[in-house]
């Protein structure tokens, strides 16, 4: 637990689900962070899917209540179904535990992923025919939601963590799922044990994932390099008036400006971005990829938002909308934040103010009450409604 990332912090999270692995951070971290003047949390996220869930969310408050930690618990429920659903319990789980952690003022949420995490997460990306990016190890921390996620145990056995708590006399909860071959997670753990005795071991493979993670960091610093040459930000659009002659660097750069302006938490598919890249040697002027509208005009590529991506996307009073756009002001009881969309026929005279184009206003924010346009501060500006772009938007550390 000694590489916890404790500068500066004054408040940690633990993301425990009462089976071995999180019990036994928790466990661990409780002294440690006592030892460093550090608050320490903990939260369980009850997705609902398994009827012992509640339970053993019990579980976890009685063992947090009996050494004085705070404990809550998290409640995620399936709305309309929208795909996988491990994804979608997932994605949910991450942006309980995000809310969680924002609301307690803390600082990061640990969560237990170990060794065979990492071996058992290579063998499936491996399987998926993943590139670099895919088979590189675990970050030993991340953001996601806006909140800071740390691992402090990828180097670490899962028998050792369980070791701790048998030690310990601390019993934990076995998730049914854990042994349910239905998952691709749980045949990739029956097959590391047939690797280990081929004399490939979960360290060997989480070893080679780990030199794969120093390649990407390369990697990543020639990216910051290209960016800082290449792009500059126009409103919340991003211009690129040189892409990278080298064809990885230039795949690289092109992923990392379509996830910022889509939003999206993957690079698109390597056909879709192969497409993408021929279009434009092809002098294509005009196309749409992961929420993002792409045009290029003069040897200038633009990737601005899609409007038809932010269709019924909306915000509140001191919400950010779309992840990036803030709109201040008194406003009339009602307002939302919306796209301006067709709203801009209402602004005859935005040329006047913005040199932005036609399609990034209508992908912008606008102020709406009811139906009626109340202000578009990004196609003119509203001295009543100032407009605020996230701090950082536009550069590559916003995306982590």
């Amino acid at each position: 637990m000694d590489d916890i990332r404790a500068r500066g912090l004054t408040a940690l999270g633990a993301a425990v689900s009462g089976g071995g692995d999180s019990l036994a951070m928790l466990d661990l971290a409780i002294p440690l962070a006592r030892a460093r003047g550090l608050r320490l949390e903990a939260a369980t996220v009850d997705h609902g899917l398994r009827p012992e869930a509640a339970a053993e969310a019990q579980m976890v408050a009685d063992f947090c209540a009996a050494r004085g930690v705070a404990h809550e618990t998290l409640l995620w429920r399936r709305g309309e179904p929208a795909g996988n659903l491990s994804a979608e319990a997932r994605a949910g789980r991450y942006a309980a535990l995000a809310g969680w952690g924002k609301r307690r003022g803390l600082a990061a949420i640990l969560i237990a992923h170990n060794r065979e995490d990492v071996a058992e997460t290579f063998l499936i990306r491996l399987g998926r025919a993943a590139g670099l990016d895919g088979l590189a190890a675990m970050a030993p921390a991340f953001f996601r939601n806006g909140m800071q996620f740390q691992r402090p145990f990828l180097d670490i056995p899962r028998e050792v963590l369980r070791g701790h708590l048998r030690r310990q006399g601390i019993a934990w909860a076995e998730d049914p799922s854990n042994s349910d071959e239905g998952y691709t997670r749980v045949k990739m753990r029956r097959l590391l044990d047939d690797l280990a005795r081929a004399g490939i071991s979960a360290k060997a493979i989480s070893q080679s994932a780990r030199a794969l993670s120093d390649t990407r960091a390369w990697t990543e610093r020639q990216l910051q390099a290209d960016w800082a040459a290449g792009v500059q930000l126009q409103g919340a659009d991003l211009l690129i008036a040189r892409l990278p002659e080298d064809d990885e660097a230039q795949r690289r750069l092109l992923i990392a400006a379509l996830r910022l302006i889509g939003t999206g938490e993957f690079a698109p598919r390597r056909e879709a971005l192969a497409r993408l890249r021929q279009s434009l040697r092809d002098g294509v002027q005009r196309q749409t990829l992961a929420g993002c509208l792409i045009t290029q005009r003069n040897g200038v590529l633009r990737i601005a938002r899609e409007v038809q991506a932010v269709r019924g996307l909306c915000a509140g009073p001191g919400e950010w909308w779309d992840g990036r756009w803030q709109i201040g002001g008194t406003w009339p009881e009602g307002a939302v934040t919306a796209p301006l969309a067709e709203g801009i026929a209402q602004v005859k005279d935005w040329r006047d103010f913005t040199a932005l184009p036609r399609d990034s206003l209508m992908a912008g924010p606008a102020l709406w009450c009811e139906g009626r346009l109340i202000a578009a501060p990004l196609a003119r500006p509203e001295p009543d409604y100032p407009l605020l772009l996230r701090k950082g938007f536009g550069s590559l550390p916003f995306l982590h």
